[in-house]
């Protein structure tokens, strides 16, 4: 028989136990995260600091990036550390992990868009001042390679992040307005829709083609970006954690057989499989004209996407293409498969 004071140490073992277990979600973030950092909305007067921390980018790039955000209503602003050069990135690790942190402590700068993408974020990870950026909470936009930022911002401040356009593809209509649609208005019943397509080219390429892969929806936490930079992040400390989340996926000029092996290594990986759905922007110029001993694209997705059996679909209108529309990482969202339909249930900035 148990001793009394056995008894009460173990008695209170147990409650210990199972207080943790029911706190576990919480802190653990596998339930729904009540701690997320919203930035403040974007206004028009408001200041948008320009940064480089991949690739270089061309003055008369800047130029232009800066006259459009002219036109959109916004004062742009950058340090000279984003026309440095350090071989193909914009400046040294130092310098634009440098140039993030001080957009996030600059009290004049109101939110921060990427200039490009092109490769370098991944250097410059262990660099940034985290406690920083949570205490300066700021709307910050990319894609491609700024996966890796976006995600890892996220994961570390829980701030949430937003893969939409940088600089240099902001010349589109359907882009801008979606982009304002996200940051400038806190309202969360947000519905984004695909672009209307009306190029005859874009109609008859295979890469642009809308289809499901498994129907069906599910709400999950929004995470993901470039496929390439994904995996990129595996093994790092900043490796995504795909439980309960609605993946988004893109990439570009990743033959089939790349696509293959990155969505196997993910499948492979110890969360992939549960995710509570996927969603396929345009993949661009990752397609190819099958060979007897070859697959295209779509099959590709098929084969590898299909048997998880949640719902998935490809072609959303996000990416490296002309109509790359806005969403937050870290926020809950609503994802049907079927009608490919992506519905916001949260608020995304304040």
């Amino acid at each position: 028989m148990l001793k009394r004071r056995q008894f009460i140490n173990l008695t209170a073992l147990l409650s210990a136990s199972t207080l943790v277990s029911q706190l576990k979600p919480t802190l653990w973030g596998l339930g729904k995260e009540t701690n997320k950092l919203l930035p403040k909305r974007l206004k028009k007067g408001d200041t948008i600091g320009l940064i480089a921390p991949g690739f270089a980018v061309k003055p008369e790039v800047l130029a232009a990036m800066k006259s459009t955000l002219v036109e959109m209503g916004f004062v742009p602003f950058h340090t000279d550390r984003i026309l440095g050069n350090k071989g193909y990135f914009s400046n040294t690790d130092e310098e634009r992990a440098a140039d993030l942190n001080e957009m996030f402590t600059n009290t004049d700068v109101d939110a921060i868009l990427c200039a490009r993408g092109g490769y370098g974020c991944t250097r410059i990870m262990q660099m940034i001042n985290y406690e920083t950026i949570k205490s300066n909470p700021k709307i910050l936009v990319g894609f491609s390679d700024v996966t890796a930022l976006l995600n890892g911002i996220y994961q570390e401040t829980r701030l949430v992040t937003f893969h939409g356009p940088v600089g240099s593809t902001l010349n589109d209509e359907y882009s801008k307005q979606h982009l304002l649609n996200r940051l400038e208005s806190p309202k969360y019943t947000q519905t984004i829709e695909n672009v209307v397509l009306e190029d005859k080219e874009m109609l008859e390429n295979p890469e642009y083609e809308r289809y499901t892969i498994t129907a069906g929806s599910a709400s999950g936490k929004l995470v993901g970006g470039s496929l390439s930079l994904i995996n990129a992040l595996i093994g790092t400390p900043h490796e995504i954690d795909f439980t309960d989340a609605i993946v988004c996926i893109e990439d570009v000029g990743e033959a089939p057989y790349r696509m293959d092996r990155m969505l196997t290594q993910l499948i492979e990986g110890p969360t992939f499989k549960k995710a509570k759905g996927i969603v396929f922007g345009v993949c661009a110029d990752c397609d190819s004209t099958p060979s007897p001993n070859g697959f295209t694209l779509k099959e590709v997705l098929m084969d590898r996407i299909a048997p998880l059996n949640i719902p998935a679909a490809y072609g959303m209108s996000f990416g490296h293409v002309p109509h790359n529309f806005t969403f937050p990482i870290g926020i809950q969202a609503h994802w049907d498969a079927e009608n490919m339909t992506l519905k916001l249930l949260e608020n995304i900035v304040s």
